[in-house]
């Protein structure tokens, strides 16, 4: 399950290294006597972080079992992977619309990030599953040029079969479809 975190709080208190552990080793539900012996630590040190991570909302409550006098609590991370809204994260993004500006596409992608991940997060909460779609090709320009010429080329192709397929009424979609340089892999890595 996906959990899409928007508050500054929230995340500033899930980035600690310590409860960054927490939040991973909870994957699997555990008690802080579990995870206090997994990270070396004091149990009381543990329990505080605990503590703080359920009162955020990041960890819950699986159950609680009665050993030796007291009452055990197991918790578990209440989405196995966390996704913070960009804007959270202090860059201001432009609102520059020149569609060959990086900082454009950073903007277009921390929205779609937003976006996705909310309607993620509303699908998980009703048991349904969110249908997207994802597009990925890499392609080599001979020269600079060609980078205008394929954009074209591309927006023209999309404009037709987006013309084929929009319906009055119908559900609608967004398509984003960015470019970027890829990264230069090693000779270890494989394509």
């Amino acid at each position: 399950m996906l959990g899409y975190v928007e508050e500054p709080d929230k995340v500033r208190l899930a980035l600690s290294p310590i409860r960054r552990q927490l939040l991973d080793l909870l994957r699997e539900p555990s008690s802080a006597t579990q995870l206090a012996a997994a990270l070396d630590l004091p149990r009381q040190r543990v329990n505080y972080h605990l503590r703080e991570l359920e009162k955020a909302g990041l960890v819950e409550l699986v159950e609680e079992r009665r050993r030796r006098g007291f009452t055990e609590r197991i918790l578990r991370a209440s989405a196995a992977t966390l996704v913070v809204d960009p804007g959270v994260m202090g860059r201001a993004f432009s609102t520059i619309q020149d569609q060959y500006a990086a900082e454009h596409l950073v903007e277009v992608a921390a929205g779609t990030v937003r976006d996705v991940a909310r309607m993620q997060a509303k699908a998980d909460a009703h048991g349904k599953r969110l249908l997207t779609f994802t597009l990925e090709a890499e392609v080599r320009f001979a020269a600079p040029g060609d980078v205008h010429r394929f954009t074209d080329a591309l927006t023209e192709a999309i404009r037709r079969t987006v013309e084929k397929f929009d319906t009055d009424g119908g559900r609608p979609y967004r398509l984003i479809a960015g470019g970027h340089p890829a990264s230069r892999r090693t000779e270890g890595d494989k394509a």
